[in-house]
């Protein structure tokens, strides 16, 4: 089960297939280190990270969600850590912590749902919904090239 997950019921259900994916449940908690990333969760959430996952994404049914996947990516990219395999050198609960989980996945598990999300290429489409999405949301923004 790994070092640190305390939630065995969620992980056991995960495991045997009774659950889609494990909701968030976040506890009071002092000094996380990189806690600051969660300021950024509001703009983050407001310029529609998580809008259009669904449409374009799908996971087989496990402990980890696409909206904590996403919200791990996103965090890493704002703590500055280049790869996934840089998380081996991270506090899995911790991380976990920010996300509402009692621990993130390992960099082994992770890169293995990466991989399943890029399959059929479905990241260009989810990029440009979003990129319609936001020249929607400013359309005095939204210049033209010639």
């Amino acid at each position: 089960m790994g070092v640190g997950a305390h939630d065995v019921m969620g992980r056991v259900a995960a495991g045997i297939g009774d659950l889609e994916s494990v909701a968030p449940e976040f506890q009071p908690v002092l000094d996380v280190p990189n806690g600051g990333v969660l300021f950024a969760l509001p703009a983050l959430l407001a310029m529609g990270l998580l809008k259009y996952t669904g449409q374009f994404f799908k996971l087989p049914k496990g402990y980890y969600g696409l909206d904590s996947l996403f919200l791990l990516l996103a965090f890493m990219a704002l703590v500055r850590l280049k790869s996934i395999e840089s998380l081996r050198y991270c506090a899995p609960g911790e991380w976990g912590k920010l996300l509402g989980l009692d621990r993130i996945p390992e960099a082994r598990t992770l890169r293995n749902k990466v991989q399943l999300l890029n399959h059929d290429n479905q990241a260009k489409g989810w990029s440009a919904e979003l990129c319609r999405y936001w020249m929607a949301l400013a359309p005095e923004q939204a210049g033209v090239l010639s």
